[in-house]
């Protein structure tokens, strides 16, 4: 096969797969609402059961509701008749995923489910089918098609599932008011972590590491401070340390522009005012974000009066790991 034909089966897959995912849209509807609301009022876990490919997407489910404020896990439905079903409770709620519906080994658990009392949202792709029929919610993720030439290998009906998943846990993360703290207690580990937990009172200059002198001071002084210090900036401020402005790197290339002369001007007359601040119990997180929407180098940390605490920059952030 050469890679013209590759190159159009995988662009085919994807197409496929591509409007079956476009065909989920016209599927949330009142069942939907009422699983959501199942798994919200649930006073227990959430057990996502599957077999298969299905198991495989599950498993996933599981892991994306558990990190995202929903306590839930996985049970594997044939591991289920063998021991397994002792993990879930009558509190508890099972979503089940099984394409056909018709799964042996879900149908043969579904008696002792029901038995005991557990409620069941069920995520087929077939309406009218055992698991459909016997759920006491049931989310419709049928596709047209599965991407698979012979129709065989679960591929778009396995990606539907997923992004239904998907479609759960965000919902319900916004009706839980998540945040991302919420988040990080749950990914404490490695960058994504440090993103969400690291407040900027952790990585901040601080005390004398603060590049700073009084608004009075000359242009050539405040130059001396900056190179000093080596972090790109000098914060103007008063006796009280009260911020009056910030002479960066970039104003002073500005300024030799002008020929000004760096001993007769005094940085108060060339410093930026209105500068751009945050406060140290901020996240970290927030100041990747305003540094790049403002497209700056640094930012000056007050406190809850918005004096001068301390100052951060870019390479503060990326050494931190955060960016």
């Amino acid at each position: 096969m050469d890679s013209f034909a590759l190159k159009e089966l995988a662009r085919a897959v994807i197409n496929t797969e591509a409007k079956a995912v476009a065909s989920l849209t016209s599927h949330i509807d009142e069942a939907f609402v009422a699983a959501c609301q199942m798994i919200l009022d649930c006073r227990g876990r959430i057990v996502v059961l599957g077999m298969g490919k299905s198991g495989h997407i599950a498993g996933k489910i599981a892991a994306t509701l558990a990190s995202t404020g929903t306590p839930a896990f996985f049970v594997h439905a044939a591991e289920a008749s063998h021991g397994d079903l002792g993990m879930i409770t009558g509190e508890d709620v099972v979503l089940v995923l099984s394409n056909s519906g018709e799964t042996d080994e879900v149908r043969q658990i579904l008696p002792l489910l029901k038995r005991q009392g557990v409620r069941i949202v069920a995520m087929t792709g077939h309406i009218n089918s055992t698991l459909a029929r016997h759920a006491d919610v049931h989310i419709d993720v049928a596709v047209h098609a599965e991407a698979c030439p012979l129709g065989l290998a679960p591929t778009s009906s396995t990606t539907a599932a997923l992004v239904m998943g998907d479609a759960l846990a965000v919902s319900l993360l916004e009706s839980r008011g998540f945040t991302a703290e919420d988040f990080a207690r749950s990914h404490p580990a490695g960058q994504l972590g440090k993103r969400l937990l690291l407040h900027i009172r952790d990585i901040m200059h601080s005390d004398d590491e603060i590049p700073m002198v009084p608004a009075g001071a000359s242009l050539s002084e405040a130059i001396v401070e900056m190179t000093k210090k080596r972090l790109g900036m000098v914060v103007i401020t008063d006796t009280e340390m009260n911020i009056e402005g910030v002479f960066t790197d970039g104003d002073l290339r500005r300024t030799l522009e002008h020929a000004i002369d760096p001993h007769k001007t005094t940085v108060g007359e060339v410093m930026t005012r209105n500068s751009k601040t945050i406060e140290s119990t901020a996240l970290a997180a927030e100041a990747v974000k305003m540094l790049q929407q403002h497209k700056i180098q640094g930012l000056l940390v007050v406190d809850s009066d918005s004096r001068l605490q301390g100052v951060l920059n870019f390479n503060d952030l990326l050494q931190a790991g955060v960016i």
